[in-house]
Parts: structure tokens; C-alpha cells; sequence
């Protein structure tokens, strides 16, 4: 009865975003991807861009209003020959453009993008800056 009740779309999802609470009709192939935690989805998003180095690191922990679980702030460290001969805003837009369904209400917040081409990569990206509103420890 349940598959047939998800083969219906009829599952909801309800999600809170800026205090507001909103509901949603899932398919199921739709209701799956929600199931999958972010970063896993972000990472095979990331793998179409074919990296030889990918790092997807969750940094919510270090940002306000975090709690176990959360996935809102992520790193990526993207070393692939799709960024060879782009300008860093392009090498950007590529991974947004891969990302695009995730970067909404509810789901990632914020991505600090490091990108470079196999030539450019040293074996590590610079730190991220610490959060103004962290939790304080």
C-alpha cells in the first residue's frame, strides 16, 4: 500500500525554511534524492564533471544555527581538465551549474568553490574564514 501510495506521489515532504513551513508532493524518484543526504548528492553532481581530485567537505558545524545533522554550508575542491582554460568565474558557473537543483530554500545555503586544473592543484585549498555567527564553544 505504501509503494502504491509513493507510485501516486502522494508522499509529502515538509521542510522549514526561514520560519516558514512548506509542503510538497514528491515523485519517487524525487522522494529518493531526499532521502540521500546533501553531500552525497553534490558529490555526484560534482562527478559529471569528470574531477581527478574532489573533496566535498560540510562545514555547517562552524555556522550559526547548526545542529546535528544539518547540511547547509559546504566546501568543494574541484580539480578536473573541464576547467582548462576558464577564468575562475567560469570554473564557478560549471559547478553551479551542476548544482543548481541543490542551491535552494532548504537545502545548501552556501559553497565555497575551489577549482583548479590538475597543473594548478598544489594538494590543498586554502582554509575557510571562521563564521561571524558560530556557535561558540
Amino acid at each position: 500500500l505504501r509503494l502504491k501510495k509513493l507510485k501516486e506521489k502522494i508522499l509529502y515532504k515538509i521542510f522549514s525554511s526561514s520560519r516558514v513551513m512548506y509542503t510538497k508532493a514528491l515523485s519517487q524518484s524525487d522522494f529518493i534524492e531526499w532521502l540521500m543526504k546533501l553531500e552525497q548528492q553534490l558529490i555526484e553532481r560534482l562527478q559529471t564533471l569528470i574531477p581527478t581530485h574532489l573533496e566535498v567537505l560540510n562545514e555547517s558545524a562552524g555556522h550559526g544555527g547548526y545542529f546535528p545533522g544539518k547540511e547547509s554550508h559546504f566546501k568543494v575542491i574541484v580539480v578536473s581538465e573541464e576547467f582548462q582554460g576558464l577564468r575562475l568565474v567560469q570554473r564557478h558557473q560549471k559547478i553551479y551549474a551542476v548544482a543548481a537543483e541543490l542551491m535552494s530554500p532548504g537545502k545548501i545555503h552556501a559553497l565555497a568553490i575551489h577549482a583548479y586544473v590538475a597543473s594548478e592543484w598544489h594538494g590543498q585549498a586554502p582554509a575557510s574564514p571562521e563564521c561571524a555567527h558560530a556557535p561558540k564553544s
